[in-house]
């Protein structure tokens, strides 16, 4: 079961945007992505109701915000890895975040690396092509991602809880 997650969703038409950029690469052939698109601020097995509180408190005053896309990062050193687009946003934000996490006691202490999935759980041995395949599908004029709102994922129940000023 995927993890409960305090995050950040896009504008509808972002969404969509993302949604095509997925489609484009299933049809070069590379494995479908079927993510919400989202950035995750923190996440955890079961979310303590301290960091839900928090995250009520803090997030909802920083948003909507905009997170500009700086690079390509990939993360794991095993035989799948993931794909995604390193994001930055302002420093209340990265400030807000980083408390969140550090507050979870499932968390990472106080960081955090903005980013938007665009690949998940890839074989290790495609990854350069995808990576190529997403630069090369992507417009360049998609240079930043809206944020919208913040909310309290919580798939074991089926629920999103939208954090609200």
């Amino acid at each position: 079961m995927s993890p409960e997650n305090i995050l950040l969703r896009l504008p509808e038409s972002q969404e969509q945007e993302i949604r095509k950029i997925y489609e484009a690469l299933a049809q070069r052939g590379y494995p479908v992505q079927q993510q919400r698109p989202h950035v995750s601020v923190t996440f955890a097995p079961e979310m303590s109701r301290k960091v839900i509180a928090r995250a009520g408190e803090l997030l909802p005053q920083l948003l909507p915000a905009r997170l500009d896309r700086v690079g390509t990062v990939l993360f794991g050193t095993k035989s799948k890895q993931t794909v995604a687009w390193l994001l930055q946003g302002s420093d209340e934000l990265e400030r807000a975040a980083r408390e969140l996490s550090e507050l979870n006691p499932d968390g990472r202490g106080a960081r955090w690396i903005p980013h938007l999935t665009m690949g998940l759980r890839l074989p290790k041995a495609i990854v350069g092509d995808y990576i190529q395949a997403l630069a090369e599908v992507t417009s360049p004029h998609f240079r930043a991602v809206d944020v919208e709102y913040a909310a309290l994922y919580q798939p074991r129940y089926g629920s999103e809880y939208r954090f609200e000023v």
